[in-house]
């Protein structure tokens, strides 16, 4: 590396946020500009170490060190090339990734792991900024017509590969706007949209068509796709969510995060003056403590709420890697988002009793009481403490709980595909549903995941379908095929 004891000299500094009490009077993102005098003593940390478990900790197998070696000489071209041969959306994972890479940092086995994330994000920014992100136009055409269902991350990275590959790619979107949660699901603080919008202007420009509030099943048929595309991939998410059925559940007042979130980004869209779910002089609470628990959170401080309570049925993590996730595994250990900066309490080893309404079935409350983990001869249990009861007083709650299927009952009856034990899409080691030339990919085949897996399952399923297509491929795929089973 150009400095062989960075990692030494320089001690980890991440991306800096602006204060709490100014980032919640506006919807724009929490971080502050990054210095490249700062940005090049964290590249100049890499060690170069003899085997980079780096690689092994990103799904898309991003060839960290050397990408950290050209920020370091400034070398920006060669820089976003290098990482742009892994990774079609790094301004997309440099923002939302939890980045399982550093903690696979050999630097952090003994220190503080090198920012890979921040550095990631700042080449990307460095190279639209320098105009250094152009159209890869195919140099020829196949003939072959694909279409993607959904245009979330994992069916974007796929679409990109096989437009650039030279197929005919048509994505299908059933909102009004492109994206999946990346538009509607991820709120503005966190990712603002032109970053988006951005990418997409370079898919259209390449090649890729996109349509959107078109609705496999309402607008256009499974068969009638079938009969008019060469190859088919279902990249649609996994958006059923899971609920909580106790006592009270259908009180007004008590809603599914993805029943909250959009509406906030879609104010910041401009389609509506007012969101119709509003946290303004509500008191809040969130059951669900992830990171669509944490959107919510700061979704309700800029909305003005009175109050803001997250609650998780699981014990809080420990502060350091505990002995059960040895490095360089992904430590479950306790973080702090940028919306626990901005306020609210968090409590954990809670467990909902009973959601408390009034007289006209508005919700006032939530019966509660503690919990511990109790391990037993089939893995763990979650056992009330006696005496532990309690009420939490509320106007509004967010269940933030995860999601448990695909995203579509509807659109999967259409093609007839199977679906596995998990709810989610089954597929072969190929990609390949049940259905001949029908194909799935991302949260829809192996259920609620990060965005990096997201797009590390588009890049791969859109290399099979190449392979499909044309007898070989040159396209890379980051994931080791496996059939993900076709048993109901």
């Amino acid at each position: 590396m150009a400095d062989p004891r960075g990692f030494i000299k320089f001690q980890r500094s991440g991306p800096k946020r602006r204060p709490p009490e100014l980032r919640i009077a506006d919807w724009k993102e929490v971080y502050l500009p990054f210095s490249d005098s700062e940005l090049n003593d964290q590249a100049a940390r890499c060690m170069d170490c003899g085997i980079p478990f780096c690689h092994q900790g990103c799904p898309l197998g991003n060839i960290i060190p050397e990408w950290n070696d050209l920020t370091y000489r400034k070398e920006w071209r060669e820089a976003i090339n290098r990482l742009h041969a892994t990774n079609n959306f790094p301004e997309f994972t440099g923002r939302l990734c939890p980045a399982p890479c550093e903690t696979a940092c050999v630097v952090g086995i003994s220190n503080e792991p090198v920012a890979i994330k921040l550095v990631e994000r700042e080449i990307i920014e460095h190279a639209f900024a320098l105009d250094l992100v152009t159209p890869i136009i195919p140099k020829s055409q196949t003939g072959k017509r694909i279409a993607v269902i959904g245009s979330g991350p994992s069916g974007l990275a796929a679409a990109q590969q096989l437009t650039r590959a030279g197929h005919e790619v048509t994505v299908f979107e059933k909102a009004d706007r492109l994206g999946g949660l990346l538009r509607y699901g991820i709120p503005e603080f966190k990712m603002e949209k032109a970053i988006l919008d951005r990418r997409l202007n370079q898919m259209r420009e390449e090649g890729t068509h996109f349509l959107t509030n078109i609705e496999v099943g309402r607008d256009i048929s499974g068969p009638d796709l079938e009969a008019n595309f060469d190859a088919i991939l279902l990249t649609i998410g996994s958006e059923i969510p899971r609920d909580l059925n106790v006592s009270g559940r259908n009180l007004k007042g008590i809603y599914q995060a993805m029943d909250y979130l959009p509406w906030a980004n879609r104010l910041q869209e401009g389609d509506i003056d007012e969101s119709p779910v509003s946290a303004k002089g509500k008191k809040v609470v969130i059951i669900g403590g992830g990171d669509t628990g944490a959107d919510c959170l700061g979704t309700a401080h800029r909305q003005g709420a009175a109050s803001v309570m997250q609650i998780e049925i699981m014990p809080r993590p420990p502060i350091e890697r505990p002995q059960a996730n040895p490095w360089p595994t992904y430590p479950m250990t306790y973080r702090v988002s940028s919306a626990h900066e901005e306020g609210g309490v968090r409590d954990y080893a809670i467990n909902t009793e009973e959601f408390l309404g009034d007289e006209n079935a508005n919700l006032k409350g939530i019966s509660a009481h503690k919990i511990e983990m109790v391990r037993t001869e089939r893995g763990f249990s979650f056992e009330k403490i006696e005496g532990s009861e309690f009420i939490i007083d509320c106007d509004l709650v967010f269940l933030a709980m995860g999601f448990v299927g695909a995203a579509s009952k509807t659109l999967v009856n259409q093609f007839g595909v199977e679906i596995n034990e998990r709810g989610s899409i089954a597929t072969d080691q190929n990609w390949m549903t049940s259905k001949e030339k029908i194909f799935a990919a991302g949260d829809a085949r192996r259920g609620q995941s990060l965005i990096v897996w997201a797009i590390a399952e588009g890049r791969s399923s859109a290399s099979a379908i190449d392979t499909y297509l044309m007898g070989t491929t040159d396209l890379p795929s980051p994931i080791e095929t496996k059939s993900f089973s076709m048993t109901i």
